[in-house]
This record gives structure tokens, C-alpha cells and sequence, in this order.
């Protein structure tokens, strides 16, 4: 699955970047985030609670992030078990353009799942992924911008 948008935030990029790398914004913005630990620069863990379909399950996970082409572009990779309910791995890269006093944030994302989540077929994934991008993105847009007014 492959999942391509990109959003505007009315923030410089230096501040977006830095937004991206604070695991306090960053937990505000995951939908179902009850724990984000950075462990440091590149490697943070995370306890995030998912609602697809009719299952809910809690998700531990890693994310790696490659910062070599920071602050204008970066990836990420990670994986994350639900338990009975499956597993997920992946990864995005993420690019930041300055525009108008503003950043256009761009991202590619490619997940691929397992397990009892495999089974609901690749609409309704597909659908629930974009919808939670939607979320964070927004919420993140949201979060920035009130840190610059």
C-alpha cells in the first residue's frame, strides 16, 4: 500500500523540521498515542491504540529516522505488533519546500500488514491509512501553526 499527499503549514521549514523531531508534538498529533519515547536522534519507540474495522489493538513500535537530508528531506522506517491483531512495517519520506512564508510538506508512505489486519482487504486499509494521515497531518498543521501565533 502506498499512500502520496502533501499539506501546507504556515511555519518556515526550520520550524516544521523541528516540529517533526519533537516527540511532545509529534505524540499530540498520532491519533491513539498513549506513549512516545525518543531515544535519541534517530531511533524513538511508541505505544499507539488503533481502531480498523472491528479491531482494536495496541501497537508497540520502533521508527529509525534517516535525518542525512535534513532539514528539507528525510525518511523513516518502522515496524509495529498488535498482537493477535497483526503486525505492521514500513516506511516515508518526507520533504519540506518553503513557499510564501510557509512549508509545503510532502510525503510518500509505503506500509505493508499482517495477520488478523490483512484480512480486511486492502480498501478498507487503504481508507483507514489515509484517514489517520489525514489526522496527524491536520492536527500537526493545527499544533505548528498555534506555536507561531
Amino acid at each position: 500500500m502506498e499512500l502520496k499527499d502533501e499539506i501546507t503549514i504556515n511555519a518556515p521549514v526550520a520550524q516544521v523540521y523541528q516540529a517533526l523531531n519533537d516527540p511532545d508534538i509529534l505524540s499530540q498529533c498520532i491519533p491513539g498515542c498513549e506513549e512516545l519515547i525518543k531515544h535519541s536522534d534517530t531511533d524513538l519507540e511508541a505505544k499507539v491504540v488503533l481502531k480498523i474495522g472491528p479491531v482494536k489493538a495496541r501497537f508497540a513500535g520502533t521508527v529509525q529516522l534517516d535525518t542525512s537530508g535534513a532539514p528539507n528531506a528525510f525518511s523513516l522506517t518502522g515496524q509495529g505488533n498488535g498482537g493477535t491483531a497483526g503486525h505492521a512495517k514500513g516506511g516515508a519520506d518526507v520533504t519540506l519546500e518553503a513557499v510564501d512564508g510557509g512549508t509545503v510538506l510532502t510525503y510518500t508512505a509505503k506500509a505493508e500488514i499482517g495477520g488478523k489486519l490483512a484480512q480486511f482487504g486492502s480498501r478498507l486499509i487503504q481508507s483507514t491509512a489515509k484517514k489517520l494521515a489525514g489526522k496527524f497531518f491536520k492536527k500537526f498543521a493545527d499544533v505548528v501553526n498555534s506555536v507561531d501565533a
